[in-house]
């Protein structure tokens, strides 16, 4: 019964600081600089692991509006998957972002750059947070 108890607790953990989805904000202008307002735009969005010209690990693409002030808010990890598993991407490998786009709503992407992925302080704090969590339950478990 306690071995049950315990992989249950440890899977549930697991799930708990699985990161599932990274937010991504921009505001979407044409090649003179005049905001794309109101329109569909296709992104295509790569996770390279290990420099800026790695292999792709992730791909996956989303089909967005942007509002008035040519903004869109995408979560990457949600979009339409291309190649790749989000949930199986190693983190704890030098990752990058290539975003690319296609603002007429088309598939002829333009890449618009690529950039390494950095921790944040809330990262830093669930992966201290997840194993104190978890010795402290195999400690009251295993009593």
């Amino acid at each position: 019964m306690k071995k049950t108890i315990i992989l249950l607790l440890l899977f549930t953990l697991k799930e708990i600081v699985a990161q599932d989805a990274i937010n991504y904000q921009g505001i979407v202008r044409n090649n003179t600089g005049v905001l794309i307002a109101n329109s569909q735009v296709n992104f295509r969005v790569s996770i390279l692991s290990g420099s800026i010209t790695g292999s792709s690990v992730y791909t996956e693409t989303h089909s967005d509006t942007t509002n008035s002030f040519g903004l869109v808010n995408l979560q990457i990890g949600k979009g339409a998957v291309q190649s790749g598993l989000f949930s199986a991407i190693d983190w704890s490998a030098q990752m990058f972002m290539r975003v690319e786009i296609d603002a007429t709503g088309g598939t002829n992407f333009i890449d618009m750059g690529t950039t390494q992925l950095l921790s944040v302080p809330y990262a830093f704090y669930a992966k201290d947070a997840a194993t104190v969590k978890q010795a402290k339950t195999l400690l009251y478990l295993s009593h």
